[in-house]
């Protein structure tokens, strides 16, 4: 199956034992409206037709992408202890492999401002989950009590209530922004999108529309028709057509170089940049910008606070609370060790600062450089976390 395909309940041969507690639902949308109708009456833009906008297209390439490759461990609280991690967090779903799993999760959130998780599999001591299934936001529907002010239930394709807690029930991942850019960005990405159509026409047929006239003798008919007929085929087959000294031709439009397409493709890059919450030289609409070595860590840590932060901590905070992770402990992403880590030299004068210190071993600053596996030789155990 593929990504998006439908996504089913697994294993319902494992019975619940406990309660667990009840997951966090996402902000309530009043019945008759929508995110989109409520903040762009006219205008509806599906996700497919966003991610055909190529702004938009690489910004959800770099969100999803950076996120999803991104580790995740699991720590206790209290001391910071890297705990061996339970098989869901480095699986969540066994159908696929948890880059995809988050993704997949971290698109929905970015478009739509909520994500959705079906609870597959529990632990029988503590009835919390042990596996999931990422659950498309399209196929989800809430329901709301009978004051339209709260969630009291999920469906999954309009089949029945999902269950509060235990097999089957749905976990959700709430946005901080939480409508995502199809809710707030209609007319920026169908801006977008009509230019793409614009430019498109203009380059199938890149001489103007336009009349013939003739400053001589009017001619026949049968001239006439023949002329254009010529006239259009030259035009198709890009070959030079021939007027006499009384003809000339007057285009009734503007070029493409006069619409200033490319102009207003890089206006609307730099809107979308900004829809998006990413950098615009990110997506080349900064032509100014000049980035050096000296600072691209710097933008990347930018970029960490600024653009990805609100999801890696919806993400996080969601797992860590109590009705999927053990009180005491949390999850979170593992960020210095891969898309933070800085150049060699300046690792090594850090490790060699804190040996000198003796804040860490030489086992320790080993590992830390991948040097050694993790734990061995240093004599200690690894932690096991509380399920």
């Amino acid at each position: 199956m593929g990504l998006m395909s439908a996504l089913r309940l697994i294993d319902s041969a494992i019975p619940e034992s406990k309660p667990t507690i009840q997951a966090q639902y996402a902000p309530p949308v009043m019945e008759g409206f929508s995110a989109y109708s409520y903040l762009n009456p006219a205008v509806y833009v599906s996700r497919a037709e966003a991610l055909a906008v190529p702004s938009v297209s690489r910004c959800h390439s770099l969100i999803t992408g950076v996120i999803g490759s991104l580790p995740l461990n699991l720590y206790r609280k209290s001391t910071g202890q890297e705990l061996e991690e339970p098989l869901w967090l480095q699986q969540p779903d066994y159908r696929q492999p948890r880059a995809v799993t988050i993704a997949a999760t971290v698109s929905d959130l970015f478009m739509h401002g909520v994500a959705y998780w079906e609870v597959t599999q529990t632990f029988a001591d503590s009835g919390r989950p042990s596996g999931f299934a990422w659950v498309s936001f399209d196929r989800v529907t809430q329901k709301l009590n009978a004051n339209n002010t709260l969630v009291i239930g999920y469906t999954v394709d309009g089949s029945g209530l999902r269950p509060q807690n235990g097999l089957g029930s749905i976990v959700t991942f709430q946005a901080l922004d939480s409508v995502g850019i199809l809710g707030r960005g209609g007319r920026t990405i169908k801006a977008a999108l009509d230019l793409e159509k614009a430019s498109a026409i203009a380059a199938s047929t890149p001489l103007p529309s336009g009349f013939i006239q003739n400053t001589g003798a009017d001619l026949p008919e049968e001239q006439i028709t023949g002329l254009l007929a010529s006239w259009k085929l030259a035009r198709q087959q890009r070959s030079t057509a021939y007027l006499s000294s009384t003809l000339r031709f007057e285009p009734t439009n503007f070029s493409p170089k006069d619409m200033l397409y490319n102009e207003a493709k890089q206006a609307l890059a730099t809107e979308i940049s900004r829809l998006c919450n990413v950098p615009a030289w990110y997506l080349s609409a900064d032509l100014n910008n000049s980035m050096t070595y000296s600072n691209v860590v710097d933008e990347r840590r930018q970029f960490v606070d600024y653009t990805l932060r609100p999801f890696i901590s919806a993400i996080e905070q969601r797992l860590s609370m109590d009705d999927l992770t053990a009180r005491g402990n949390q999850v979170r992403f593992e960020l210095d060790e891969t898309f933070l880590r800085s150049d060699a030299l300046t690792r090594l004068a850090v490790i060699e600062k804190m040996l000198q210190l003796n804040l860490i071993t030489l086992d320790q600053a080993k590992e830390m450089e991948d040097l050694t596996p993790n734990g061995a030789g240093s004599g200690s155990t690894a932690l096991t976390p509380d399920l």
